[in-house]
Parts: structure tokens; sequence; C-alpha cells
């Protein structure tokens, strides 16, 4: 379905010329524009490099241009002609560094050489790599003769399947399951809730079902920003009539038009797709409460002899449904409608397209997950796909989107604080050691750790730690206290700038460039959203020769670490990649047998996933219904002073995590500037504000602990009343610690409660 572009009261559409604008002027920015554009051509395909941005997947028949502007941004961030050399670091002392905004401390370029922090001169100085190895080793075997559960292995989402085997296994052998990553922060909770509702960790659809679908779904989910490749499996959608119900406190350009940037048609013409049919604003935190309306609609229509529930298929392959229909049919509308935000009408004509559609995708993101009954919230959704048997058919299942580009994957390969999900007898007879049987730390728990002085060393692999947390200002002074912090690298950021008593920055290769060990190129393998394995392969010479590739410096570290505690042949690995491949087959027959052949293949190739199959392997056997138990997702907020809001964390068009490409965000009408709080103009009006005006920020909770932000601008915006958004990081010393999801420890990010004050108003 196509529109007019030029309708008035609409946000921007996603795509169109002003991505390809954008497209351009980061490839012209960063000043290798020719080495950009051959590297984007060869960007997800079977032949080249997996995308370094985001986890969508890599389709086995790519487009000509198999990117998005994302995308193109991410590559082009690290094709950049900058450096930040050892050189730069003599000028510029750490202090001044820190006040340097995020966008600034990236754009400075690719770091080039290993260095340690040299506090007599607040300075990072080069450090030969045989240094920086011989003496973190010597400093992580003197912390684990101590205490092995004080040194925490974080991994950030980015390195590949073969690096992250090699980091799970270095943090075994050193005698900790301490492995928080980046999942920690994001979709923990469904790694939590789909095992407990399906029997899998993870989604259940493929790119193919998209093509089979005839209703998609998205909830707390924005493709245009987080996932913008998606948007050409939602065009074909639209075009053949499959209507789209979009959840979203925001109106998000991705969601409501779509113009094709590789469509002549829509390029040429005023034309644009619309993407969503219904467009449901929920209030913040109010996603359960607005499902258990669909659901109860769904379940009043089926006793007046509607559509909407597949009752063989919940007959033969669900639990716990006769319990959770009278727990929604219990829910009076107008609990419902006051948590949700949206009218009962709204909801049942959602309910109505549900409940006739045949074959049903529910796409989310974190504005499910990130919330404190954010479990629930997946398992909610997972609820409505089992009333309609939307799970293990064509075209039809759940589909979580990931951030990070190998997120998913390296939980895959062990990379998880919870000993129960690694499998610890087969490394035990395989390596000849004891793994540590004990639970570590996720990302939460490795906080705590650093606040209450029980962790002593931080280890990095990538990220930006610091600055993805909550609590962050609380923080990094008992950060700076850390006896050791090891970054491995490929630019500069913030947590570089908080070092410990000893702090090193280990510089990278990126996935872009050519890894040569041993004189030949290797590959590295990803696996994506969908629980696809893919080869990716470097098409770029490395920014500077001193660079070492992450699984060189990973295994090296190791190797001097804990070289004589197991039988893991760590050199072998840095010369010959297959050789880790063919030890994860070892480790993992089931998913990785015949690994070096079928990594390669257009596609890849997918894990087993057995409620595909509709084989549930669950404690009962079946599917589970599973009762929520309230519809309030983030029961903190109730009880609060009746001036509190509910803030929402986001990100901008021009922003990956923590990585800010630029202050801009188009699709929000902002520029230059990322300091903005979006409000309603009665919430504006209500607290005895004006658009434009600057004010403080507090959190409102009462655990002695005041958590502000200072300078937001009221920007005036289009969403639910009693809400409010900002921009991640630089909310994040507004969420404490504490507030995160039940069962997974996912922060709460996307609903805290806070009180807005006029600036300098709050002493």
């Amino acid at each position: 379905m196509t529109r007019s572009s030029t309708d008035p009261q609409e946000p921007m559409a996603a795509g169109g010329w002003q991505s390809l604008k954008a497209v351009a002027r980061y490839t012209l920015e960063e000043g290798n524009a020719a080495l950009i554009t051959r590297a984007l051509l060869q960007q997800n395909k079977t032949d080249g490099f997996a995308c370094v941005s985001c986890a969508w997947a890599k389709p086995a028949e790519p487009r000509v241009a198999e990117f998005c502007e994302n995308g193109a941004k991410a590559t082009a961030w690290e094709l950049t002609s900058r450096r930040l050399s050892p050189e730069f670091f003599d000028t510029h002392p750490v202090s001044e560094l820190r006040g340097w905004s995020d966008h600034d401390l990236e754009a400075g370029g690719r770091l080039t050489a290993p260095m340690r922090y040299d506090r007599a001169t607040d300075r990072y100085v080069e450090v030969t790599w045989d240094e920086a190895i011989a003496d973190i080793a010597a400093r992580l075997r003197a912390l684990r003769a101590e205490d092995p559960k004080s040194a925490v292995f974080y991994a950030s989402g980015r390195a590949s399947l073969e690096t992250s085997y090699a980091w799970q296994l270095f943090a075994r052998v050193y005698g900790n399951n301490n492995l928080p990553d980046s999942s920690n922060m994001c979709h923990e909770s469904t790694s939590v809730a789909l095992p407990e509702s399906i029997g899998v960790p993870i989604g259940t659809v493929h790119l193919e079902d998209f093509g089979q679908a005839d209703c998609l779904l998205f909830v707390g989910q924005n493709p245009g920003v987080n996932s913008p490749r998606m948007l050409h499996l939602i065009k074909e959608a639209r075009d053949r009539g499959v209507p789209i119900i979009s959840f979203n406190p925001l109106r998000e350009s991705g969601l409501v038009r779509f113009v094709d940037p590789q469509s002549p048609m829509q390029m040429l013409t005023p034309a644009s797709t619309t993407v969503s049919t219904q467009y449901l604003q929920v209030k913040v935190g109010g996603d359960l409460a607005a499902m258990t309306g669909v659901a109860k609609a769904l379940l009043t229509s089926a006793v007046a002899g509607g559509q909407g529930l597949a009752r063989e298929f919940i007959a033969q392959h669900t639990h716990g449904f006769d319990a959770f229909a009278a727990w929604a049919m219990q829910q009076p509308w107008e609990d419902i409608e006051r948590e949700s935000g949206l009218a009962r009408a709204a909801l049942e004509r959602v309910a109505a397209v549900l409940g006739g559609a045949k074959a049903v995708i529910a796409v989310y993101g974190m504005g499910l997950t990130q919330h404190r009954l954010g479990v629930k919230n997946v398992q909610m959704l997972c609820n409505l796909l089992l009333m309609g048997g939307h799970m293990g058919r064509p075209g039809a299942g759940i589909c979580p989107v990931r951030g990070h580009s190998n997120v998913q994957g390296q939980r895959t390969v062990g990379i998880t604080e919870k000993p129960e999900l690694a499998p610890l007898d087969q490394l035990a007879a395989q390596y000849v050691f004891k793994p540590p049987r004990d639970k570590g730390l996720d990302t939460v728990g490795a906080c705590q750790g650093v606040l209450d002085g029980s962790v002593r060393a931080m280890l990095n692999l990538g990220g930006n730690l610091l600055r993805s947390v909550p609590d962050n200002t609380r923080l990094e002074p008992a950060w700076s206290r850390l006896a050791l912090t090891v970054h491995v690298a490929t630019k500069l950021n913030h947590t570089h700038l908080v070092p410990g008593e000893t702090s090193y920055l280990l510089p990278c290769i990126g996935r872009i460039e050519i890894d040569r060990q041993a004189g030949r190129e290797q590959r590295v393998s990803m696996e994506d959203s969908t629980g696809f394995i893919h080869a990716s392969q470097g098409v770029a010479e490395p920014a500077d020769e001193r660079l070492q590739s992450e699984l060189a410096i990973v295994s090296a570290l190791a190797e001097a670490t804990v070289g004589d505690a197991a039988q893991v042949p760590w050199a072998g690995w840095r010369e010959d990649y297959a050789r880790v491949r063919a030890a994860i087959a070892t480790t993992y027959p089931k998913i990785f047998h015949d690994f070096e052949t079928r990594f390669v293949l257009p596609g890849g190739f997918p894990k087993p996933n057995a409620a595909r199959e509709r084989d549930w392997k669950t404690p009962t056997g079946k599917a589970n219904f599973i009762v929520p138990g309230a519809l309030v997702a983030d029961p903190d907020a109730p009880g609060h002073p009746p001036q509190t809001l509910r803030l929402m964390t986001m990100r901008s068009d021009d922003q990956f995590n923590t990585t800010i490409y630029s202050l801009d965000d188009r699709f929000r009408d902002v520029s230059g500037t990322r300091n903005v709080l979006f409000m309603n103009e009665a919430d504006i009006a209500r607290h005895g504000l004006q658009a434009g005006q600057r004010i403080d920020v507090r959190t409102a909770a009462d655990d002695g602990v005041v958590r502000e932000v200072r300078g937001l601008t009221v920007r005036a915006y289009d969403i639910p009343e009693g809400c409010v958004a900002g921009y991640y990081p630089e909310c994040n010393p507004l969420v404490p610690l504490w507030h995160h999801a039940e069962g997974s420890h996912v922060p709460a990010y996307k609903s805290v409660p806070i009180l807005v004050q006029p600036e300098n108003a709050i002493p």
C-alpha cells in the first residue's frame, strides 16, 4: 500500500532520499570514501562480512545493497581514516578527555597501539604487546591466587563465535562463571521467558516466514532505527495487503511510513509505504495491560462463537490455558484501559484482526524486555500467539530482535553466568580441568560487586560498560578503585577514561578488516537474530600494523594467565581459526556438526529449534500459558507523588547503543543536542513548564540516593500523557541499579519514575 509522503502531522518517512544523503555524508566525512563504498557492496554478502551493527538476518539471496543507513554508518565509522595514535595521548590527559562527549571520543578515530594508563602523568602511554600481556597475566594470576571470583569477564556482544568461545573458556579455566554480557541489559528477559513458555531461549521465526505471514504484530520495537533492513520485508508484506499492528508509546517513523531507497517508483514520486494499519500509542509500561485487553477480547469473541482460539492446538500442544483464560477474563476493562492508556474499542479491533489471521508473527524488542516485569511481558506476548496456534507453523512465531550483531551467538557458545546453561561436563572432559559450578555474576551483579569491592578486576571484550549500565554516576568512583581494568577495543570511549589502579587499552582489528594469522586470511562466524550462523570475512586492510585480532589477544592473555591449568591449544587457535570451530563442534555437536562446510553456505545454517517443530522442551512437555498476575509492568511507579512521570529511554536515528554518530535525530526533528526530554503538552502545562525550557530531572525513589540529570530541554511531543522520553545513555544516571526485571536482572530502562523541575530548582 502506498500513500502520499506529503500528508501533514506524520513523522518523516524512514528510508528515502534522507537516508541516502546520510549514507553519502558519513562515507565522505570519514575520509575513506572509495574503501567504504567497496566494503558496503560486500556487507552482509556470502563472501563478505556481517554487519558490525545490528543482528538482523543475512539472507541467502541478498540485494545489491544489503545494508541499511545505520549499517552503512557503522561501516564508515570503523573504516574511518582518522587515528588516535599514542602521540594523541601525549597531549591529551585522561582528565581532559573525560569532558569530551561520547560522539567526539569515538569520532577521533581508531586506536592503533597497546597502551597502559600512567597515573603520574594522567595519560595513556604506549607499551609493547609482550609487555602488556605479561603484566596483565601476572596481575590476574595474583588475583586468582587470592580469589578467582574477583575477576569479571565482560563481553559486549560483537565478538565472533570463535573469540566468544575462547573467552568463556578463559574465564572458566581461571576459576569463575563471571561472564556478564550485553544480553544482560537487553534480551536476558527473552532468555528467561521463552524457555518457560515454549522450551527454547530464542525466537522461532526465519526470514522466509515473513513471506508467508498474514499479520505482523510489533510490540516495543522500532525497525526504522534498530533493524532497518527489516523494512524491506515489511514493505513486501504491505504490498501483499498484510495488516501490521504496532504498539509503541511514540509514533516512530519506521512504523508509520517507509520509502524504499531501492524502489525507483518510491524514490522518484511522492509515494511511500504505509507501515502500520493500526497504531496504538500504549502508555509507557502499559504493554502488559494492553496485551491482556487483546486476550480478553479474543476470549470474549470465542465465547460468542467468533474467531480467535485455535482450540485443537490449545488442547494438543499447550498447558495452563484454563487458568490463564480465567485470569484474563477477571481483569476489569476499566483497569485495562487505565494502565494501557488505550480504549477498549481499539484493543477489540486488534483482537478482531488477530482472530481472523492464520499466521501471525509477533516482533518485539527492548520496549518489552526492559521493565520490572519484562519476563512477564514476553510471556504474555507468547500467550497471545498460543491462543491462535501461531507457533510451529510457516509464517508464524515469535521474533525477538536482538541488538549487537553476535550477542545471541555468544550465549550459544557458552558466555553465560549460569552454569546450568553451559556444557561444563563436556568442557571438563575436552580440556581436562574442573570448571566452576557455582553461579557467576551477570551485569547487575558485577556492578554490585564493583560497588562493594568484591570485584577487583574487569576484563572488557569490547563495549562501553560504564556508559551502558544504570546508576553509572554511583558506579564510576568505585570503578576507579578496581585493581585492574583491561579493554579490548577499536575506538576510545568513556569507560576507558575511568582507569583502575592498573589499566590497559588493547586495540584490535575490526570485523571488516582482513585478519591474517600464520600467513593466511581467517574467517569468523556469527549468529543472527533468527538463529542462523554465518561466515564473515574482512575485506579491508587493518587500520594499523600494530593491531591484533580479538582472538589473538584473548588467546595470548589466556595462555599467559592459565596456560598450565588446562589442556587448551591457545597458540594453535591463534594460528588457524578453523581449529577453534572444530573445538566448538566437539563441545556442541548437535548445533555445529559439519561447521566448516555449512557456515560458508549462502544464508548460513540454522540452529536446531524444537519449538519450530512443535516439540516443546518444557517440564510439562507442552507450550505453557503463563499467568502474568499483574497489569502493571513496572510496580515501582504507583504510589509515588502525583507529579511523577514515567520515563522511557530510547535511541536516536544517529546512534547504535552507546555509539553516537551525531547529535542529530532527524526522525524526531532534533538537531545538535541529545539533552532533550520529550513531554506531552498537557504534562508540560500541568508542571508549569514551557516547550524549550531547561529543566532538571530527579528519580522518584525512596532509597536515600539522589539520582538526577540536569539541563535537559523540554520538547513537546506526541507521547501519552504521564509519559516522557529521553535519550540513552544520557538518562542512565536516573535508573537505580536495583530497578531491574524480575527473573532476568535486565535494567528497567523503559519505565523509570521521575520528577521534573525548572533548571536549578533542585537544591
